[in-house]
């Protein structure tokens, strides 16, 4: 893929040169992340049909008043809306996941990572090359990574495991064309905070972007850095959001709206969270700050 055919903006280069470079072993991390389920909520293996189990186990309640349950649910699971709720003044609760860049996992050089088998039938093999115990959480959540990325994809969709920055470019160059220029667009946290979860006021009239194609990449635990990587047919609607938390946190958000939700698993959290039927149309959330949506760039 010429390079000439990616337009990259700061933002892109910098969560390249964060997951590319550094120190960090990332171990700590993806345990962390086999804990929390926020990024596997945004990521569409919950919607596949024959993967439930997750969905099952988690507890949440409606959208009534969330706040006053807070006590009985995984926060996580907070980052739904319907396209109704992106008005000026309307406010609503919302968890956004915050890492440590310093510990998270890095991309390794293309040739290091192509060297490695990335699949679930060498897991044996894989958790002796870093040194895992079998029943450890980094063991967990490598093998929970592996089959995420060797499931099936829903009527409609591409997805993904790219596991170089090179490869996920040329993943998107592959859905938008090899000659299409694309941007990125990723969550800006505008103050620093410790807090995840709080109501947010929706500040200005959302930003839509065009976006007659996009492709969503979200990081998914392992030693190294993986992102999941997928494409839809369905139409999606995709929107910069300016939010004002209650302790004064300013975020510009990114938000994807997804218009059919017919192939998405009856039992998907968001139905829930949301307290609407399962294939209702337009649900909506808001991405973490370490996750990132490529669109066309005109």
């Amino acid at each position: 893929m010429s390079m000439k055919s990616v337009s990259f903006s700061f933002h892109l280069l910098l969560l390249l040169l964060l997951v590319m470079h550094g120190d960090g072993s990332g171990t700590e991390e993806m345990a962390d992340d086999l804990i929390s389920k926020g990024t596997s909520v945004l990521r569409l293996h919950s919607m596949d049909h024959d993967r439930q189990t997750e969905d099952d186990g988690t507890t949440v309640q409606s959208r009534v008043d969330p706040l006053s349950h807070m006590d009985h649910m995984d926060l996580s699971v907070m980052v739904f809306f319907t396209l109704k709720d992106l008005k000026v003044g309307n406010s609503m609760p919302i968890y956004f996941r915050k890492k440590d860049s310093s510990k998270s996992p890095r991309f390794l050089p293309r040739q290091e990572a192509d060297s490695i088998a990335f699949s679930l039938k060498e897991l044996p093999n894989l958790l002796r090359l870093f040194s895992f115990s079998r029943d450890s959480p980094q063991a967990k959540a490598m093998e929970a990574t592996l089959r995420e990325c060797e499931s099936q994809a829903i009527k409609g969709e591409t997805k993904f495991c790219a596991t170089s920055s090179e490869s996920m470019l040329e993943f998107a160059s592959s859905i938008f064309g090899s000659n299409t220029r694309f941007k990125t667009l990723a969550t800006e946290h505008l103050t620093k905070s410790s807090t995840l979860f709080q109501n947010y006021t929706v500040l200005t009239t959302p930003e839509e972007i065009p976006a007659p194609m996009m492709v969503a990449c979200h990081t998914v635990p392992y030693p190294y850095a993986v992102l999941y990587c997928h494409s839809q047919v369905t139409e999606n609607r995709v929107f910069k959001v300016s939010l004002d938390g209650e302790n004064g946190d300013k975020v510009t958000a990114v938000a994807v709206c997804h218009k059919d939700t017919t192939q998405w698993n009856r039992n998907h959290v968001s139905f829930r969270v949301l307290g609407i039927e399962p294939g209702t149309p337009g649900v909506c959330h808001f991405f973490p700050a370490d996750n990132f949506v490529l669109v066309p760039d005109p």
